[in-house]
């Protein structure tokens, strides 16, 4: 790549790897935050439902701006808002002001994705596309790797607690000096730009002219969505709460998983370069059904990390395909929107993951002894939306031919 190109790269890459990191810092901690406002495991999943819930409207506002004003100056305002809102949170003086910023929060994390996402692909080579597209899709477990990193050094060597962690959470906004001075402008864009594409009424057009495509789209990333925060968001509370791993162990299983997580999304990113992109996701999700007795109900840590590293690379395996097979078949006029949208939408559509994991798990498949079972209702959740991807993902090629290494201009 040429030197522009790199750099675009890097911080459209870090720009959704610290998102990541900010939003799994919670997870890492639910136990304690519930502790210290006096609230159920189930209470505290409605904050991580609010903040996925409040995507779609980031990914809409912050999409509108990218298509027409450009990608760059958006995404420095985004990752702005996204830090000082998660600095905000350490400092919640009660539940109801915490639940506040995590839905303030899920609005700029919402944007973060699509702009970053359409910045980098409409810049990369195009006989590259798949490989940079799973490492820019890795960038989401690097996140959930430091954020791991992140709470074991600060309950290890700190007495700072959770609140502790959120003020950390302020570092992304540093990336906004290197987009400033390194990153320009897309060309695909600005080609857009001076053919008279950038207007509303005409991205307005643009997305309305391909409904069938957009909700199919929306259902396709509910499920994809279904399947990554099925797997993730309450698999440190499963370790914590059913198998009473302490710190360490917890951190070290969400490290090794975070770990297969990214080679997994690379891995795949560079297969669906060789063999299409439809063909990796099924290949992925195929694997990672075959993957949730190990990852669920193993009984030691050696395995449980076996487990966790083998699904995460199957799951974020076939996420490394989305930001490029987004992209390829979004309409040209409307990139900044179309996947950041779909892709958000999705997330408002399983925004309730969590929720509905802790339910399951504590009314529907509790244990004997009363303690709820993650373990049942993980696999459970996991094996009907791994389902759900494989079948939509097989029948996708009725609504839109797969456009693996189309130009990205204004046609």
């Amino acid at each position: 790549m040429t030197p522009a190109q790199t750099r675009t790269f890097v911080a459209s890459f870090l720009g959704w790897t610290l998102d990541a990191f900010d939003y799994f810092l919670l997870t890492f901690v639910l136990v304690l935050v519930a502790h210290d406002f006096h609230r159920s495991i189930v209470e505290m999943t409605v904050a991580i439902l609010l903040t996925l819930a409040m995507r779609p409207l980031g990914a809409l506002l912050f999409g509108w701006l990218g298509d027409r004003y450009g990608r760059r100056v958006p995404l420095m305002y985004d990752v702005a808002a996204y830090a000082i809102l998660e600095l905000a949170t350490a400092f919640s003086p009660t539940f109801t002001a915490f639940l506040i910023l995590r839905a303030l929060y899920g609005v700029a994390m919402g944007g973060e994705w699509g702009l970053g996402a359409a910045l980098a692909m409409e810049s990369l080579p195009t006989h590259r596309r798949g490989f940079y597209s799973g490492l820019l899709q890795a960038g989401y477990m690097l996140g959930y790797l430091l954020a791991a990193v992140a709470y074991y050094l600060v309950f290890t060597f700190t007495p700072w607690g959770w609140r502790g962690l959120f003020v950390i959470g302020v570092l992304p906004a540093l990336l906004i000096i290197y987009i400033r001075k390194n990153v320009p402008e897309s060309a695909a864009w600005r080609e857009q730009k001076r053919s008279g594409l950038t207007g509303s009424p005409v991205i307005v057009r643009g997305l309305l002219a391909r409904w069938p495509l957009l909700l199919y789209t929306i259902v396709l990333m509910a499920a994809f969505n279904f399947m990554s925060h099925g797997t993730q968001d309450l698999y440190a509370t499963f370790l914590q709460k059913q198998h009473g791993f302490g710190v360490g162990q917890t951190s070290l299983v969400s490290i090794v998983a975070a770990v297969g997580a990214i080679g997994g999304g690379v891995f795949f990113g560079w297969f669906s370069q060789r063999f299409g992109r439809r063909v990796a996701v099924l290949v992925a999700g195929i694997l990672a059904l075959a993957v949730i007795p190990i990852w669920a109900f193993s009984a030691t840590l050696g395995l449980l990390a076996v487990g966790a590293f083998t699904m995460q690379f199957m799951v974020q395996g076939a996420w490394g395909v989305i930001p490029v097979h987004l992209n390829e078949i979004s309409p040209a006029n409307a990139r900044g929107i179309f996947p950041g949208f779909t892709y958000q939408l999705g997330t408002l559509i399983a925004a309730n993951a969590a929720t509905v994991e802790a339910v399951f798990a504590a009314h529907r498949f509790g244990l004997p002894n009363g303690h709820a079972d993650y373990a049942k209702a993980l696999a459970a959740i996991a094996a009907i939306v791994i389902v759900a991807v494989i079948v939509l993902t097989a029948v996708g090629r009725f609504v839109v031919p797969e456009r693996k290494d189309s130009a990205l201009t204004t046609t």
